[in-house]
């Protein structure tokens, strides 16, 4: 399920918010360029990124960031501890949050083949801001397996991910229930506490404020 999920998500988000050219491009759109672009980020170099791990890291950290709505999915996943949290523990959670993202699906764009997505609908109003791209990953051995991403238009008009459902399993659901769990236990510090303390060695790139609304 991780393997999968890793490369289901890589798939898509290395296309969702292309610069300039891609800023008029609908959800469907940019989730079609996913397969092009993930291989010529990793072309030639699977070898040399599976061998130096930091490397690696600020490969996927420059395809996943921008392209990631990791507030409002930070906020999804906090409920209504994110009304409890100050500013700073907001944005101590999404950090951690999206470095623990970033090193869960590191491997997974090594083991990405353009042949295994496969664009099926979208679903939803993209007037409203928000739609569901439904998509196919085949696995090695031909198993369908249906991946679905949420998609948010920021205000800047460039289209994020925010959550990712793997055979009707939510990314955002499923953090949420884990960290609802945690925070009742161990409080906003203690969850807080523990992101810090599960960090790699392995240098991760730190993201930047300033994503979408």
């Amino acid at each position: 399920m991780k393997r999968l999920s890793a490369l289901a998500l890589i798939a898509g988000l290395i296309a969702v918010s292309l610069p300039v050219a891609a800023a008029t491009q609908g959800p469907e759109d940019v989730i079609r360029e996913a397969s092009d672009l993930t291989l010529e980020a990793i072309e030639g170099r699977r070898e040399e990124l599976k061998n130096n791990q930091e490397e690696l890291f600020r490969v996927v950290d420059e395809i996943l960031l921008p392209r990631w709505d990791r507030n409002y999915s930070g906020q999804l996943v906090m409920g209504k501890y994110w009304r409890e949290a100050n500013d700073e523990q907001r944005e101590q959670f999404i950090t951690g949050l999206y470095r623990k993202l970033l090193r869960s699906y590191a491997d997974g764009i090594l083991e990405y083949r353009s042949e295994q997505l496969h664009l099926l609908s979208t679903k939803g109003n993209e007037a409203d801001g928000k739609v569901l791209v439904e998509t196919e990953v085949r696995l090695e051995d031909g198993t369908p397996v249906p991946v679905s991403y949420r998609l948010r238009e920021g205000k800047d008009g460039q289209w994020k991910v925010y959550d990712v459902v793997i055979e009707g399993i939510s990314y955002v659901a499923n953090f949420r229930k884990q960290y609802a769990s945690e925070f009742r236990t161990k409080g906003i510090k203690g969850v807080l506490e523990d992101l810090e303390a599960g960090r790699d060695t392995v240098k991760v790139p730190e993201p930047e404020s300033g994503d979408s609304d």
